[in-house]
């Protein structure tokens, strides 16, 4: 004969199956929950983002409109950087809240890390704090050809780490605020003229003076060699096999290297007794209508 069944071991089987029934619904909302809670976060993140993109834009614009014509576009990059980063570390947080942590509970971790995280990025917050000084004093600007750290180039953009370089090759370098304004900052455009010094040497036998006259005559004849202050021709040095001379003249920032170039051409020329090339044209660049103008001051990174 079959044995009945113990109900006491039905009344276990049962609770143990209601107790994991209820076991797993109250898993199956905190899953719920989660997945809603990550999903709303990554809403925020994704909004933080295109926020942060929309504020820098509007910001570079609004300043760069402000300033007019001529505008730097120096402060307008850092600001919308400045911006950026603001509105990201903001969304961060709301993010961070969404999950279940509170604000104050993350202030305090900060607050707490304070001296460690202080200690860990002090090469970060220097380049940060040497950015401000960089765009408080203006050292350089957005666009002026400088050398710094024994490095040559055009100015590209000012972040709030780093100062992004041109070289004439063609190259990017990086330079860390901190090292930047740390260091010797030449400026070749700060001015908008240049003075061109060409440092030449003939042998003794040659006529020297014809040499100078000839050259002091190209440089007056030169349109792109300013005539205030008057182009310099002077004997700089003498040895037992050659003499020195030099030609000094000023012009426009844009145009020194070609005068130099020029210079130094003539220079060789006369030297060697042989006859110079006419002398170059000045080239006019074409105008721009205010209306491009505008655009192209918008538009600028």
């Amino acid at each position: 004969m079959a044995t009945a069944p113990d109900p006491h071991l039905l009344d276990r089987i049962n609770h143990l199956i209601r107790g994991d029934e209820t076991m797993l619904e109250k898993l199956a909302d905190k899953a719920g929950d989660l997945a809603l809670s990550l999903l709303v976060a990554a809403l925020i993140i994704a909004v933080t983002f295109w926020l942060a993109s929309l504020a820098g834009k509007i910001i570079r614009r609004a300043i760069a409109r402000s300033q007019g014509d001529g505008a730097d576009v120096t402060l307008p990059t850092f600001m919308a950087s400045l911006a950026r980063y603001v509105i990201i570390a903001a969304g961060a947080v709301a993010a961070i809240q969404q999950l279940g942590v509170q604000t104050t509970s993350i202030l305090a971790v900060f607050g707490a890390a304070s001296l460690a995280i202080g200690l860990a990025l002090q090469g970060a917050l220097a380049n940060v704090a040497a950015g401000v000084m960089i765009l408080l004093f203006r050292p350089y600007r957005v666009g002026d050809l400088i050398e710094v750290g024994g490095r040559t180039g055009r100015v590209e953009a000012l972040d709030l780490f780093a100062t992004e370089l041109a070289t004439p090759d063609n190259v990017k370098v990086l330079a860390p605020n901190g090292k930047v304004f740390g260091d010797f900052i030449t400026n070749f455009s700060a001015h908008k003229t240049r003075r061109v010094d060409v440092v030449f040497r003939i042998d003794t036998k040659r006529d020297l003076a014809a040499v100078l006259i000839g050259l002091k005559a190209r440089a007056e004849a030169d349109p792109l060699v300013l005539q205030t202050p008057a182009p310099v021709v002077e004997v700089t040095g003498m040895a037992e096999l050659w003499v020195e001379g030099a030609v000094r003249c000023w012009a426009a920032k844009e145009d020194y290297v070609a005068v130099k170039q020029d210079l130094m051409r003539a220079a060789y020329l006369l030297s060697a007794g042989q006859d110079l090339p006419p002398v170059p044209e000045k080239k006019t660049p074409p105008a721009v209508k205010p209306a491009a103008k505008k655009r192209l001051r918008i538009l600028k990174p």
